[in-house]
């Protein structure tokens, strides 16, 4: 069974591990792409670990130099020992930001790379990928993905990095200058802190990634819900969208109660570690100062040390936490980039060359969506070029699936497609598309101006050329009626619309692209019949010289086609001229009657007089 993206389980506790190593590893090429500056960026950290581990050991002289005589102490002090103090600590701050400086380029550069790929990794996936989507949870993956790679950066080499080259430092210092003990009591403080923190993130993590897919589930249950808004309203069904979305929100709220809780606990057994290491550490130090093996400044220089290293250790758990969660986001992301390409182009893929109309051929095709219901039988036809073929049919016959196969958004099952001779196949999927130009029947538009959905049918056209594709689509004038004319806004998904205004910017869009091939599938569906008959003049005048499908459910619309294929349950039943179909007296002529009397039905309708009051 097909499992949904969005609703993938994650990996196993044991194989976590290995997926964290392959995530590390995956990201490593873009950190390594500025060697360079990664190098330098290390050098500043390790330059400023050694600065801010060298100001307790200046302290330490400014608390000893005070048990001299009082002119030593005044003359070494001031002048020494302040001035290293001072300049140690700038240094520390000065080597901090540099390291940051010369690292921003990287993580920014990462998170850019990273974003961008899977950007377009999503666009080259199938069209079934996306009609099995889950918008909400999908967005939110790629947004808290992209947001990882930074995060995972900066904890790493701000936090985690530093906090273990000045443990390393501090530990050699204790080595080398006083008892062993107090470089055992430390490791072994250090040791036991970090194996609590990571032995309870790790349980914590696992109600971390409970509370995230519940909000990556809120967050489908509002998207959805918000896209389908006029829906929600024909039906009264706010409240019920309200209680759906809470449902998700309460189980949410319970994760997060629990994630919180669990913090709790992890920061009151951080404290009680800390705690008594403190206590162990300053009871050795005053024993050695009781005994006058070490001064009043090896006491602060111990007491220094400790806050150095237990101020970032006590963010540790969240530190830690946070890569854990840095690493299951950027596993999500990495796993869109994973997703497989059901439409690849061949290793030996060609561009089609089509400086004029191209044949197209349907050899023998057969095509299903799903194995159980297969769509399309033996479907075999060709077009000419610069003729036009219209494909009719009741709806569910298969007309739409034509247009999907020709723009290859699915492989054909059997058989094959052929433009200009050349198996589709064996073209690149950029340069099949290019030539070809689509009005289609749902037409979704962008939410910006009529101008740039317009445009979008070939970006580097002139003004005037859109406003010469607007006005063979008859939309021209309208459009000068509004406002702000052309650079009126159309809503999310064009809904400021009507449905007719919008097919009417698709018809435009699709004609300034001006290819060789043109698909009209249910071109005028959304016109009145008057708007009908005065663009289908101009779709005529545009189809002159290309190679035409046109798909269509009213048969006025395709009189004048060069051959006409009547489909029925994925099968061609009838071929011909409008004429000769009529005359055949079979299913194109039953259809035929039947529209015939429907329109007539409505001109009378609309001609009787209205009753009276």
């Amino acid at each position: 069974m097909r499992r949904s993206y969005a609703t993938a389980a994650l990996p196993a506790p044991e194989a976590r591990e290995r997926r964290d190593w392959e995530t590390l590893k995956t990201l490593l090429p873009y950190l390594l792409e500025w060697k360079w500056r990664v190098g330098l960026a290390l050098g500043f950290l390790i330059a400023a670990k050694l600065a801010n581990v060298a100001v307790p050991l200046v302290f330490k002289q400014i608390i000893d130099a005070f048990t001299l005589p009082k002119e030593q102490a005044y003359l070494l002090v001031p002048l020494g020992l302040l001035g290293a103090y001072g300049a140690l600590r700038f240094s520390t701050a000065m080597f901090t930001e540099l390291r940051e400086i010369v690292f921003a380029k990287v993580t920014q550069r990462a998170q850019r790379t990273i974003a961008l790929q899977v950007f377009g990794h999503l666009h080259a996936l199938s069209l079934r990928f996306h009609l099995e989507r889950q918008t909400g949870g999908l967005t939110r993956d790629i947004e808290r993905g992209t947001r990882a790679v930074g995060s995972l950066i900066s904890y790493t080499i701000y936090s985690i990095a530093p906090t273990l080259v000045e443990i390393a430092l501090v530990l050699g210092i204790l080595v080398t200058r006083y008892d062993k003990s107090f470089a055992v009591i430390t490791a072994g403080i250090l040791t036991l802190y970090v194996a609590f923190t990571v032995s309870l993130t790790n349980w914590r993590t696992v109600i971390r990634r409970q509370a995230n897919e519940l909000d990556s589930a809120a967050n489908v249950r509002a998207i959805d819900s918000l896209l389908n808004y006029e829906t929600v309203k024909y039906f009264n069904n706010e409240r019920w969208e309200a209680e759906r979305y809470d449902e998700h929100m309460k189980k949410w709220e319970r994760a997060m109660v629990k994630s919180q809780i669990s913090l709790s606990y992890l920061n009151l057994g951080q404290a009680l570690i800390i705690a008594v290491g403190v206590s162990l550490m300053m009871w050795r130090a005053a024993v050695g100062v009781a005994d006058h093996s070490m001064t009043v400044g090896d006491i602060v220089l111990v007491n220094a040390y400790l806050i150095q290293l237990y101020m970032p250790l006590n963010h540790l758990g969240v530190l830690y936490r946070e890569i854990r969660q840095s690493l299951t986001d950027i596993e999500r992301l990495f796993n869109l980039m994973e997703q497989h390409r059901e439409i690849q182009d061949a290793p030996d893929a060609k561009p089609l060359a089509a400086s004029g109309p191209c044949a197209v051929r349907f050899e023998h095709v057969g095509f299903n969506y799903d194995p159980k219901r297969q769509v399309l039988f033996d479907v075999d036809f060709a077009i000419p070029p610069g003729q036009t073929l219209a494909v009719v049919g009741h709806s569910g016959s298969g007309k739409s699936t034509l247009a999907r196969l020709l723009y290859r958004f699915y492989e054909v099952n059997m058989g094959a497609i052929r433009v200009a001779g050349h198996d589709i196949r064996k073209l690149t999927q950029a340069s099949l598309r290019a030539a070809i130009g689509i009005v289609p029947q749902d037409t979704v538009l962008f939410n910006d101006t009529i101008f740039y959905n317009i445009q979008y049918g070939r970006p580097t056209a002139a003004p005037e050329e859109v406003v010469a594709a607007a006005r063979s689509a008859h939309i021209h004038d309208f459009i000068e009626s509004l406002p702000d004319k052309y650079e009126t806004r159309v809503g999310e998904r064009g809904l400021k619309l009507s449905g007719g205004e919008k097919q009417r910017v698709a018809i435009a869009r699709a004609l300034l692209k001006n290819p060789p091939i043109l698909i009209f599938d249910e071109a005028t569906s959304a016109l009145d019949s008057k708007t009908e008959k005065a663009i289908q003049a101009e779709l005529e005048q545009a189809a002159i010289g290309r190679t035409t499908l046109i798909i269509a459910h009213r048969l006025s619309t395709v009189m004048n086609a060069d051959e006409i294929l009547v489909l029925d349950n994925g099968r061609v039943v009838e071929r011909g001229r409008h004429r000769d179909l009529l005359d055949r007296g079979g299913a194109y002529a039953q259809m035929w009657a039947l529209q015939q009397q429907q329109a007539e039905s409505t001109e009378v309708a609309q001609e009787a007089p209205a009753p009276a009051l």
